[in-house]
């Protein structure tokens, strides 16, 4: 007797085997759905990745993009300024005295200041007899005298921000009072120095 001859089967045991043949259908109408998400899902992800790159391109495109006007005005703004140079040595060559040649280079010098200014560079703040500001400022060298400590004795190298941010610290030389040990200008005034 063969377990598949239904004349040879019970009912208990034909509704065993439709069952079983129900659920089996069952589990293939659900591995097919299964298949048909995966794939589906597969082809969102194909196109997100897709996409993703895209944006990625375009991004890095755009990036590049205002970089390169940014740098264009500001270099088409350069170029004015070179052509006021160059009208400058032209007159500098012509002047009967020293004092057109020095007025023209106090007229370069200050729309070179203004360029800068415009775009967002400022002078930090450092002057002989101010106390020294280690946020803005940069001791490179101490000097002993009988003034205070931690005033500036002389400004080496100008300081800047640009568009509020600290571009360059000033570089000034600092006063030590005579006899208080050998501490450097960081070591001694970077905690209580005062903040901009």
């Amino acid at each position: 007797m063969s377990e598949l001859d239904p004349a040879a089967m019970s009912d208990q045991d034909v509704s065993a085997v439709e069952l079983k043949t129900a659920e089996l259908d069952i589990l293939r109408q659900s591995l097919d759905e299964a298949k048909r998400k995966s794939e589906e899902y597969y082809d969102q992800l194909l196109r997100l990745k897709a996409e993703f790159e895209n944006f990625r391109k375009r991004s890095e495109r755009e990036k590049a993009d205002a970089r390169r006007w940014g740098k264009e005005e500001i270099v088409l703004r350069l170029v004015s300024l070179m052509d006021v140079m160059e009208q400058a040595e032209r007159a500098a060559h012509q002047a009967p005295d020293l004092k057109a040649v020095v007025f023209g280079l106090d007229m370069l010098y200050g729309e070179f200041k203004r360029l800068l200014k415009e775009e967002g560079l400022e002078e930090v703040s450092a002057a002989v007899g101010d106390v020294y500001n280690h946020a803005v400022q940069e001791a490179v060298e101490t000097v002993e005298d009988d003034g205070t400590d931690g005033e500036i004795r002389s400004v080496l190298q100008k300081g800047y921000t640009f568009q509020g941010l600290l571009f360059r610290p000033a570089r000034v030389k600092i006063s030590k009072k005579k006899g208080t040990g050998a501490a450097g200008p960081l070591e001694k005034y970077s905690d209580d120095a005062p903040a901009i």
